[in-house]
């Protein structure tokens, strides 16, 4: 058996191969793709009718653009040296894609909350895309360099100190490791700012699908149905619903003995296309309205498209073959706590889908606007969060190890990231200029 030296020899030995330091390089190979063709080569197989969609959220702002290439940057990451040591990426772990969620004992957690792009590999690949989303922010939010590179440093300063205080404890102490919503509060001084934290929460309390009902379903015809609002949310139509209704099944059996009886009890009322998000606009999305006792007992569920993840082409092969049992198991093993109603299934044409629940006490901060002291404390929070998920995964020991106590990691990364944001930019930049010449079509802000 492999002792925690061990572990942790493996750890300072991969400095040999990438040291702390060389992370900090940030040059675009020469042969780097055309970023915008990197998002065309995407939409191939995507709703050609939703592409402007894309194209139109992603121009808004630099910080948009980079939420919805995490293709270009897994290119990017990939065609620099890496550690080898292996973890669960989230494989977008940027700031949005992390917030607040019910736990299956109605708990309000903090943690990931995306896991479309997740596959095995390099833990650092996760900290910089978190690293260079903080950046980004926070340039939009008019910091200075000296205020931007700050929160950047908190970002990777809380990941290693989760990871480092990590590999000190228990298998199963790691395990049900957890961030509770009420731990959000005292990290937050002012009693301007704790108020508006404590807002938040309080929505996120009230994001149920007893709230949706109210909000996303109308009566017609005596009838419960899901509001129309094209194109960000329109009838499934008869062939959409019939083929949702039919392959209801074989999701049901993805699920364990005791929920598929909790699932049971839920008959089947309407179904709807639904836009979501930036990167994934595009591709397929199905929210569905079920009823348990009666009319006033909803439940929402999510129905989205799993493709290859962006990090597949760069790295060896995964244990799933299947995308939604990918992005099933992958969020299984980074969240604390896991959706009950969390499934997978293959749809018609061969096209993979995964379930979960559309709303349940969920809730994202509002970056825009964060002032520097709030947006560091949140990007310790989210490298904390990351470090974690990382740690029930990977080698926590050896991770631990090959960061160490100093700061070596944390400013490299930090030169990283602002040199990224400034990649970010011209990135950003080409997109727009590829919408003016009319090379793709962007819609009007939706």
């Amino acid at each position: 058996m492999t002792t925690p030296a061990d572990r942790a020899q493996r750890g300072k030995d991969a400095r040999k191969h990438i040291p702390r330091s060389a992370h900090g390089l940030w040059l675009p190979s020469v042969e780097r793709p055309d970023p915008v063709a990197v998002l065309e080569r995407q939409g191939r197989d995507r709703l050609p009718e939703l592409l402007p969609v894309r194209y139109g959220r992603m121009a808004r702002s630099p910080f948009a653009f980079l939420r919805g290439s995490a293709a270009v940057m897994a290119g990017d990451l990939a065609s620099q040296p890496h550690t080898g040591l292996t973890v669960q990426l989230c494989g977008d772990a940027h700031l949005l894609n992390f917030g607040l969620y019910a736990s299956p004992e109605r708990a309000l957690l903090f943690d990931l909350n995306d896991f479309d792009e997740t596959f095995p590999g390099p833990f650092e690949w996760d900290v910089k895309r978190l690293a260079a989303s903080v950046a980004v922010a926070a340039r939009e939010n008019g910091h200075t360099e000296a205020k931007v590179r700050q929160s950047v440093l908190a970002a990777v300063a809380g990941y290693r100190t989760a990871v480092r205080r990590l590999a000190g404890l228990g298998e199963l102490a790691v395990w049900y490791e957890r961030i509770e919503a009420d731990q959000l509060l005292p990290l937050v001084r002012s009693g301007r700012h704790r108020r508006r934290v404590e807002s938040s929460l309080t929505r996120a309390r009230r994001r149920t699908s007893l709230q949706a009902l109210g909000k996303l379903t109308e009566i017609v015809d005596g009838r419960r149905r899901i509001i129309q609002d094209p194109p960000i949310l329109e009838s499934a139509g008869a062939s959409d619903a019939a083929a949702l209704r039919k392959i209801f099944s074989d999701y049901r059996s993805t699920l364990s003995e005791e929920r598929r009886l909790l699932l049971d009890r839920y008959r089947f009322v309407d179904a709807a296309r639904k836009v979501v998000g930036v990167g994934s606009v595009g591709t397929r999305c199905f929210i569905v309205l079920l009823t348990g006792r009666d009319d006033d007992d909803p439940l929402f569920l999510q129905i989205k498209e799993a493709r290859e993840s962006v990090l597949e082409e760069h790295l060896p092969n995964g244990p799933y073959v299947h995308p939604g049992h990918r992005v099933v198991a992958g969020q299984r093993l980074l969240q604390a706590a896991g959706d009950i109603f969390l499934g997978w299934m293959t749809g018609p044409q061969g096209r993979a889908y995964y379930w979960r629940q559309l709303r349940d006490m969920k809730g994202s901060a509002d970056v825009a606007g964060l002032n520097p002291d709030i947006l560091q404390t949140y990007a310790r929070l989210c490298g904390t969060a990351l470090a974690r998920g990382h740690a029930r995964s990977g080698d926590r020991i050896a991770i631990a190890a090959y960061l160490g106590n100093a700061e070596t990691f944390d400013r490299a990364v930090a030169d990283f990231a602002l040199s990224y944001a400034d990649q970010t930019a011209a990135d950003h930049a080409a997109l727009g200029a590829a919408v003016a010449a009319g090379v793709v079509a962007a819609a009007p802000e939706i």
